[in-house]
């Protein structure tokens, strides 16, 4: 699968495009290994910021939907947080966390150049109140932040029976033969409207 770019495409627009997809594609790869584990081993106390792989996982999900929503201006802000262990088995969060992958390729492929420019709210709590930034600001810090956790969970795994996948790749045409079942599967899994089924192994 090759990344092509429409001539009429903003190029920063198109980037966070292939940022969303390739963030995608790292969370299939990260939830193929997470998937393997039982219950107990994905819950199970480990060394990290968030000690367990079932906490890593869910906060970077609600992380994600509390940006999203902001983009979107959904008006749930911090109240998406009111739950903060949604999803205690593996299987339903890589459901909900495929749906918000789909959720969030789909908003930047309709990005341009005036878009990355808007202004959005964030509520930060009555403390701080009500922070405003850019879209393309946003998408930046919410994709950091993807990549941050995703690692956090990445050294988890070494502590596992299941073998952390590789997540240190973008979309190179070099390496696309050597990816072509996967990114094919990730094709799948992105115009699929039902529930996310797991990753194949």
């Amino acid at each position: 699968m090759r990344l092509v770019t429409p001539p009429h495409a903003d190029p920063l627009a198109a980037h966070f495009t292939a940022m969303a997809r390739n963030n995608a594609w790292s969370n299939l790869r990260l939830y193929r290994a997470c998937l393997t584990l039982t219950d107990d081993a994905f819950a199970a106390r480990r060394v990290s910021f968030f000690p367990s792989l079932q906490l890593t996982l869910n906060h970077l999900l609600l992380i994600d939907r509390y940006y999203f929503d902001a983009l979107i201006d959904g008006g749930a802000g911090l109240t998406i947080f009111d739950n903060e262990l949604p999803y205690p088995r593996a299987a339903d969060l890589w459901d909900a966390q495929a749906r918000s992958d789909r959720q969030l390729l789909a908003f930047c492929a309709a990005l341009d150049g005036d878009d990355l420019r808007r202004g959005v709210r964030i509520d930060r709590g009555p403390a701080v109140g009500i922070h405003h930034e850019s879209v393309g600001a946003v998408l930046a810090h919410l994709f950091v932040h993807q990549i941050h956790h995703r690692g956090q969970a990445h050294a988890m795994l070494s502590d596992t029976t299941a073998a952390p996948p590789q997540l240190d790749e973008f979309f190179l045409d070099g390496d696309a033969p050597l990816r072509a079942a996967e990114l094919h599967e990730l094709e799948r899994l992105q115009t699929h409207t039902g529930a996310a089924e797991p990753p194949r192994p």
